[in-house]
């Protein structure tokens, strides 16, 4: 005898178990909100580091603007953010590459491996 198909992993169809609970995503708060506004406002060829946007708020630090572009950079400009020492986002090299080549952004060639953006030429004051 075969056993019936149930519904049993999602909680739907038992009594002994509630229905499954609906997860809501909300949109980015006001700091995040605020964040996405100076990337931007960051225009082609220019770039800032994590501090400079957090400094540029007067709130919070490098670690909070990297958790807001982490969760909701998709949607700007997120290669106009950099690290301080103008190297590339990891796993996101070649991608922002080809962004910094077409804006023409200011790149430091150090003659092995990828280069990093040239903070003194390319960094963005507001």
């Amino acid at each position: 005898m075969r056993p019936r198909a149930t519904t049993a992993r999602t909680g739907q169809g038992r009594r002994d178990r509630p229905p499954a609970a609906t997860v809501t995503v909300a949109g980015p708060d006001g700091y995040a909100a605020r964040v996405l506004d100076v990337v931007d406002s960051i225009g082609p060829g220019k770039v800032m580091s994590y501090g400079d946007v957090a400094e540029y708020l007067g709130e919070g630090g490098p670690r909070q603007v990297g958790r807001v572009m982490a969760l909701w950079g998709g949607g700007v400009a997120w290669w106009r953010v950099v690290h301080a020492d103008g190297s590339l986002l990891s796993g996101h090299e070649r991608v922002a590459l080809a962004r910094y080549e077409a804006e023409q952004t200011p790149l430091r060639r150090t003659g092995e491996g990828l280069p990093r953006v040239d903070m003194k030429l390319a960094r963005w004051r507001g």
